[in-house]
């Protein structure tokens, strides 16, 4: 195909980052974002994305999102790049100006591909994973803790689309094309379970994190539930392990952490949990710890740990605990 007309719908830390390896490209992308400082800072000063690469400065186009109603050309392909709890919304926005044989891909965490698909069509959603390190503090400006050689993606293999995204995002990150999507984002789901709000309860980066007396294992139980109520979803390699490094993984759980921390976390980087509750925002504990919760009591198994996970999560967002090391004992009583 020629080259597609692409937005990147939620261009915070990770959108922005891959918005600014599709510009690098020649892609031209469109940046989308909810931010109002954020686009006027990068229409003014350009956007920059600082790596241990080194700074990358570029200047894509970027739209408000009350902008978005002066669109005149289709997409071709959107990468849908908000917080999990937006998807649908987001998809609602932007779908009357998708193409007719266009397609949202949704690079989120989060179970959000039938959620995408329930407003544009199963045969218009590409479902992917997504890993990348990232932080945004400043308008216009990122922090990508690893290079795009670093970064990965999983992608429907078996979407219409699915071959044209994976494409798109090989510009971005190391792309694995898969044939069974959701059960990617399960494999996914279990790491997010384990990682992203337990450690932002402790008020820790991810590395210092781990390293709490007790906070491993709090960390692998929570995955391992996760992993028990997968239901029909396979157990799949992501983060580039081999097939054979899961089949033959005394403890997938264990596995994945390890391959996590040691591609994909450096020292200082937080996760996105504990990045807006910093900001004051809402958080995805209810599409990742919540969603173990909610399978397994459709399944009838316990799910004590990941219980106690979202209430501490719950707790901070109300203001009634800060994250902090002491969040580490209400967490265990799971």
């Amino acid at each position: 195909m020629s080259t597609p007309s692409i937005a990147v719908l939620g261009a915070g830390a990770n959108g922005a980052s891959i918005g600014a390896d599709l510009f690098d490209a020649g892609l031209d992308p469109v940046l989308i974002e909810q931010w109002p400082a954020h686009v006027e800072a990068i229409r003014r000063d350009g956007l920059r994305v600082e790596m241990p690469s080194g700074t990358r400065h570029v200047r894509p186009r970027t739209m408000h999102l009350c902008e978005v109603a002066t669109l005149r050309e289709p997409f071709d392909l959107v990468l849908l790049v908000t917080k999990a709890y937006d998807a649908r919304w987001a998809a609602a926005l932007i779908e009357p100006y998708l193409a007719p044989d266009g397609a949202i891909a949704a690079v989120q965490n989060g179970m959000t591909t039938q959620t995408v698909a329930d407003i544009v069509g199963a045969d218009r959603c590409v479902g992917t994973v997504i890993e990348i390190s990232s932080t945004m503090t400043d308008p216009g400006v990122v922090h990508r803790h690893v290079d795009p050689e670093r970064s990965w993606f999983a992608v429907d293999a078996t979407a219409p689309r699915g071959r044209d995204v994976a494409d798109v995002l090989s510009h971005s990150g190391e792309v694995a094309r898969v044939d069974d999507i959701a059960s990617a984002k399960w494999m996914k789901l279990v790491s997010n379970a384990s990682v992203l709000v337990p450690t932002a309860a402790l008020g820790l980066p991810m590395v210092d994190a781990i390293r709490v007396p007790g906070m491993r294992e709090l960390m692998l139980d929570a995955g391992r539930e996760a992993l028990r109520v997968a239901g029909e979803h396979r157990v799949l390699p992501i983060f580039g392990l081999t097939p054979e490094s899961i089949a033959n993984s005394p403890d997938v759980v264990e596995t994945m952490l390890d391959a996590l921390y040691e591609r994909f976390t450096v020292p200082g980087a937080t996760t996105t949990v504990l990045q807006d509750w910093r900001k004051g925002r809402h958080s995805e504990v209810d599409d990742i710890n919540g969603t173990v919760v909610a399978a397994g009591r459709r399944l009838g198994i316990p799910t004590p740990v990941n219980e106690t996970i979202v209430e501490v999560g719950h707790a901070i967002e109300r203001g009634d605990l800060e994250p902090a090391l002491a969040a580490l004992q209400r967490m265990q009583r799971g």
